[in-house]
């Protein structure tokens, strides 16, 4: 039954995809071009529609009634639908915002939250209180990480994919069976999606695709990999969603030094800076899926290793971000200097 599960969650998602091809349009969900997007034409943007039918199937057929599995789905409906408005309607960021919000709080209704942190250096950091708050600021995040890494044919999919099936190895050697079905479940909706978004892309996931996949990572990393009461078990879910998270936190970070509103967009995503290198979109979304992979392969290793060993492990993946990060001029560092350097020769003129 779960193998018949998972492969009709990609059966259902394959099949939908072109159908909502075709449905877009006739709705407006298209995405325009503009001078900070990659693509030059208009987009059909429906396509997490059919993410969410294939992973719904799949939870139905799995048949799990437990209160947490339907604050997951009840959630991941809710989030689907602000994601959907979206696509057709434009709403605004706070909007948005407000919505992510409140799918979080559904979440933490049905008893998903994170209880404590763990201390690197001894003990636990009981939450008691800030554990509502702490779990809705986890799954917000992660839901706007994915959003905002949707930039190039296949990138948020893909990113996608390789964090479902990395979570199910995790809680599969942690023994959270369910949790590893369900995160392969979605694994297979992405896969049945994404020989149509992959470039030359013929729709995009939208906001009702890109919010309701990083709802569900957050929400099943929380359920799955946060129950241990090791160091490192409080790095393993943002290990495996690391790319998404580094790129929206340099992001805020770039933006507050270049005095720009957090909400603003700009070109100064990874993927925007691998594509100033000169690659190709299809070259950019290969190194992403490559880093990707070795940090899904690190959080596994994290789980397996000794605490000194697997604290090894995170202080050498930070070496790696950090000069990686200065190598592209991600925080835009560079692009300051510059700004400032002619400001000051004006000034001196």
């Amino acid at each position: 039954m779960n193998i018949l599960a998972l492969a009709l969650a990609g059966v259902i998602s394959f099949w939908l995809t072109p159908v909502l091809c075709r449905v877009a349009p006739r709705l407006g969900a298209v995405d325009k071009p503009d001078e900070r997007k990659v693509h030059r034409t208009l987009m059909p943007r429906l396509g997490g529609v059919a993410i969410y039918a294939g992973f719904l199937a799949a939870f139905y057929l799995f048949g799990y009634h437990e209160d947490k599995y339907l604050g997951l789905l009840l959630g991941g409906t809710f989030i689907m639908l602000v994601g959907l408005v979206d696509d057709i309607k434009n709403i605004s960021p706070r909007l948005k915002l407000m919505g992510q919000i409140v799918a979080a709080a559904i979440l933490v209704a049905f008893g998903v939250r994170v209880e404590f942190l763990t201390n690197p250096f001894d003990g636990l950091f009981i939450l008691g209180k800030l554990a509502i708050p702490v779990t809705i600021f986890w799954v917000v995040g992660v839901t706007n990480a994915l959003n905002l890494v949707d930039g190039l044919d296949g990138l948020a999919a893909g990113t996608s994919f390789i964090a479902a099936v990395t979570i199910a190895v995790v809680a599969w050697l942690n023994g959270e069976v369910v949790v590893a079905l369900l995160s392969l479940a979605l694994a297979a909706s992405v896969l049945g999606f994404l020989p149509f978004n992959f470039h030359p892309a013929r729709i995009f996931m939208g906001d009702s695709g890109s919010m309701f996949l990083g709802f569900n990572l957050a929400a099943l990393a929380t359920i799955g990999l946060t129950k241990s009461a090791t160091v490192v078990s409080l790095f393993v879910p943002v290990v495996i969603l690391g790319l998404p998270i580094l790129d929206t936190t340099l992001a805020i970070i770039r933006r507050f030094l270049n005095h720009r509103p957090i909400f603003a967009p700009d070109k100064g995503h990874l993927h925007h800076r691998l594509l100033a290198q000169g690659l190709t979109q299809r070259q950019a979304v290969g190194v992403i899926y490559l880093v990707d992979a070795c940090l899904g392969g690190s959080a596994v290793l994290l789980t397996r290793l000794a605490t000194d060993q697997g604290m090894l492990i995170l202080v050498g993946l930070a070496v790696i971000i950090l000069v990686g990060c200065d190598k592209l001029g991600i925080l835009g560092r560079r692009h300051l200097t510059r700004v400032k350097a002619r400001h000051n020769s004006l000034h001196i003129l």
